[in-house]
């Protein structure tokens, strides 16, 4: 299953047909891929920000859990592998309406704040994501008013 992943993310073909789920696991490894980046950003992934990771591409997907950690191991992979991120939000450009590229600026911004703790090397993640994904200022700022709201909410 992680080959198939694999090699359609890089754009190699199998003998099998692609299926129509592909473009879909592609969808969800440009996603993963900047959650991790998120969660990794300021050198420490702790533990509570990768279980929001988990969560959120459980939620935002609708996987399971064998589903959410073989998308994980991918999406590390490609991470540790990747130049930069433009290939996975040029793929989310591509693919994702407005409103599903403002949800995951607010997952971003979730984890990015699950720590309680804004970081000038996060904050300019933020930025540059957001740039990345064409959202304008007033949406990136907009999307971390509501993760606030969220995290918040939930610590009631």
């Amino acid at each position: 299953m992680l080959s198939i992943i694999k090699n359609i993310l890089e754009g190699k073909k199998d003998e099998k047909p692609e299926s129509p789920g592909d473009p879909e696991r592609k969808k969800h490894v440009a996603a993963g891929v900047l959650l991790l980046e998120a969660a990794h950003i300021d050198d420490e992934c702790t533990e509570e920000e990768m279980e929001h990771v988990v969560e959120t591409l459980k939620e935002k997907f609708e996987l399971t859990a064998d589903c959410v950690a073989e998308l994980i191991e991918l999406a590390h992979q490609h991470r540790e592998e990747a130049i930069d991120l433009w290939q996975y939000t040029n793929h989310i450009n591509q693919h994702f309406e407005r409103a599903e590229k403002l949800a995951v600026m607010e997952d971003v911004w979730r984890i990015i704040l699950v720590d309680g703790q804004l970081e000038k090397h996060e904050d300019h993640f933020a930025h540059k994501l957001a740039s990345l994904l064409r959202l304008s200022h007033a949406e990136m700022i907009d999307a971390k008013l509501k993760a606030r709201e969220q995290m918040d909410a939930s610590k009631i």
